[in-house]
């Protein structure tokens, strides 16, 4: 693709800063919009970090938004196939679309770091979705959050409404989606929808100090502990205690503490390896 072609559809910046991967969904003139350029660089982009794993990801968007979700304009290639669903009334083609979409998400979401969403502006829709399938959320002050598809008869089909759910629990989510009420940064707190939010115009700092606060931590542990985290609700309660009991011993075995508590009984600050 031509320079000319991907400053117009779009892309997907990587940046490291030290232990830390900063995602950054580009295309401000669209309001971070995700076309198929878009989709196609982050998986792109998951792989590359998939290859050399970071302690910890950010998420976020340029131009003081995070993304207005899925491109529904004409000139997106992916519309095609929702053109064809339309025409033909069949949903094999929605289904094409969506695999399709879905695999790029998996892979990103299957990274086995945490993933911070840092949202400096309107998050809707399909950035909405993204969002609520991180691990954790900062909010700019003036930020806002709607699941927007059921005001254009769609509904949300990217896992955020599953994620949405989880979090905030299913009374909430159904509020949320059903209405497709825009949330602020203050409501999005109180209802657990976000973890921080930040001095206005600090969410890439509130959200990066995050990231290294996990960073500076035994990273084997953060994975660990963060895969339990992550799968606790695909278990029953007995399941899931296993599990966490399973992964500590495991994690114990790799020696990986003796690091944190020579650190703590030296008073010094641990330095952990990255896993190899």
């Amino acid at each position: 693709m031509d320079r000319g072609a991907m400053v117009a559809s779009g892309t997907v910046h990587c940046e490291r800063h030290g232990r830390v991967a900063v995602v950054t969904i580009d295309r401000p003139e669209r309001k971070n919009a995700l076309g198929s350029e878009l989709w196609r660089r982050l998986g792109e982009v998951a792989d590359e970090l998939a290859a050399a794993l970071p302690r910890a990801v950010v998420l976020t968007g340029a131009g003081g938004v995070f993304s207005a979700g899925m491109d529904v304009s004409p000139d997106n290639p992916q519309i095609q196939r929702f053109a064809e669903a339309l025409a033909k009334r069949s949903a094999d083609p929605a289904r094409v679309m969506l695999g399709e979409l879905h695999a790029v998400l998996d892979r990103f979401f299957a990274l086995p770091v945490p993933i911070i969403a840092a949202l400096p502006g309107l998050a809707y829709g399909g950035g909405a979705e993204i969002a609520a399938r991180c691990d954790l959320r900062v909010m700019d002050p003036e930020a806002t959050i709607c699941f927007s598809e059921v005001r254009l008869g769609l509904m949300p089909d990217l896992g955020g409404g599953v994620a949405l759910a989880r979090l905030v629990g299913p009374g909430r989510a159904a509020d949320l989606i059903l209405t497709a009420r825009k949330v602020g940064a203050a409501e999005a707190l109180a209802l657990g929808l976000c973890n921080r939010v930040s001095a206005p115009g600090a969410v890439l700092d509130e959200a990066l100090g995050l990231a290294e606060a996990i960073a500076g931590n035994g990273p084997r542990a953060v994975r660990a502990a963060l895969a339990v985290i992550r799968g606790a609700g695909d278990r029953s309660y007995g399941e899931a205690i296993a599990e966490e009991r399973e992964r500590a011993a495991e994690l114990i075995a790799t020696g990986e503490c003796q690091i944190g508590i020579a650190a703590l009984l030296t008073k010094k600050a641990p330095e952990f390896r990255d896993p190899e």
